[in-house]
Parts: structure tokens; C-alpha cells; sequence
């Protein structure tokens, strides 16, 4: 794997993660919180914010 895609993957399997986890151990039960009803739904936001971090932090 090169150094600039793993430069991208890892930002993005980061926020996955950290994301996965805030949505399962969030303190929202009612199902109405954007970011934590779901652990999924965390998922794709914590991916997505690692991707723009990702691309934000990459030298040209």
C-alpha cells in the first residue's frame, strides 16, 4: 500500500471507528440525536469527517 493512500485510509478507518463508538456508547435513547442514536449512522460521520481531514492535511 502506498504512503499517500494510507495517508487517506487512515484518517477515514480513525473516524470510522471513533465515530462506531460514540454512536454505540452515546447517551442518546430516544433515537432523535443525529450522532449517537446509531452506531452506523456515528460510522458514516466519523468516516466522512476523516476523509475531510484527510484531504484538508494533504500536501500538494
Amino acid at each position: 500500500m502506498s504512503s499517500t493512500l494510507l495517508r487517506f485510509v487512515l484518517p477515514v478507518l480513525l473516524g470510522l471507528l471513533a465515530g462506531a463508538a460514540l454512536g454505540y456508547y452515546g447517551s442518546c435513547t430516544s433515537g432523535t440525536c443525529p450522532l449517537t442514536s446509531t452506531w452506523w449512522r456515528g460510522a458514516i460521520y466519523g468516516g466522512v469527517l476523516g476523509a475531510l481531514f484527510a484531504w484538508g492535511n494533504r500536501s500538494i
